[in-house]
């Protein structure tokens, strides 16, 4: 599962302790965020950049609260064991799965655990690195762009991506059709994404993120870039109308729309998300879909 980092620029990085030795590039500057218009190929160019440079922090930042084989659909804490939007349970054993965005591959491994033949892709090489050094038993890996997965039409019975790809492209409905392309008649796509109300607040986990500061309908993506004016991280909103549309575009059936509420277990902050703004509005938004 990934996270959206509007308006966190600038954090601190952790040192992580592997299995094998990592070289940390410092970064030369500190990039600048902002509000402009991205295509495709940039968007892809500086999020895969961005994730291999940052997987590291990534995993010890948020590594705990996944787990090695925990399927959780947001930071709410909502797990497929649960919510069971895949379907039951018991039905995952034989089934083909591909996960989008799998970063480490935390949910594949759940997957793999209930009998299911999954397979994890991600744009980021280093994503899947450790992916390799968590393990990768029973999980196939695969370094691809979600918007041209390299896979037969109709090879898949499910697909799923707990905040990966969709957030990050320019063409969302390029990669629904995709999806749609693999999997076999029938198959259900579940995917999260950040609630798209969360793009009117400002990205902060306090009372100052409880207050509009944005326009809700301003798809402009959001953008942090170097010196040179190069783009370094791209994030894309849509509207909960725009999803439902590029839902159906891509060729689906909306099945549900699942806005997890904030577990009163759940103390912890991430990012943008944490009790406080949990208990008031959605930060995350669940699209249950099936391709016909």
């Amino acid at each position: 599962m990934r996270d959206g980092r509007r308006g966190r620029v600038g954090r601190k990085r952790p040192q992580i302790s592997t299995r094998e030795p990592i070289i940390q590039e410092p970064e030369p500057f500190e990039p600048e965020a902002t509000r402009r218009e991205a295509g495709s190929g940039e968007s892809t160019r500086a999020n895969r950049g961005w994730w291999d440079r940052n997987a590291d922090e990534y995993q010890v930042e948020h590594g705990t609260f996944l787990g090695d084989d925990r399927f959780v659909w947001g930071p709410e804490g909502l797990d497929e064991i649960e919510a069971e939007l895949l379907g039951p349970m018991e039905e995952l054993a034989g089934k083909d799965v591909l996960e989008i965005g799998a970063g480490a591959a935390q949910c594949s491994r759940w997957l793999a655990a209930q009998g299911a033949r999954p397979v994890a892709l991600d744009l980021s090489h280093r994503q899947l690195q450790h992916a390799l050094r968590i393990g990768a038993k029973g999980v196939g890996l695969v370094e691809a762009d979600a918007g041209a997965l390299p896979f037969a039409d109709a090879s898949f019975d499910l697909a799923c991506s707990a905040y990966g790809a969709l957030p990050f492209v320019a063409d969302p409905v390029k990669v629904l059709r995709e999806v749609h392309r693999v999997l076999r008649p029938g198959g259900r796509f579940v995917f999260s994404v950040t609630h798209p109300i969360r793009w009117a607040f400002p990205d902060e986990p306090g009372p100052e993120g409880l207050t509009v500061t944005s326009s809700y309908f301003d798809r402009t993506p959001y953008v942090e870039q170097d010196d040179a004016g190069r783009a370094v991280y791209v994030e894309h909103h849509r509207t909960v109308g725009d999803r439902v549309r590029d839902v159906v575009a891509g060729g689906f059936r909306l099945v549900d729309l699942v806005e997890p509420q904030w577990p009163a277990w759940n103390t912890q902050e991430w990012g943008g998300w944490s009790p406080l703004r949990g208990n008031l509005i959605p930060g995350s938004a669940i699209f249950v879909c099936e391709r016909s």
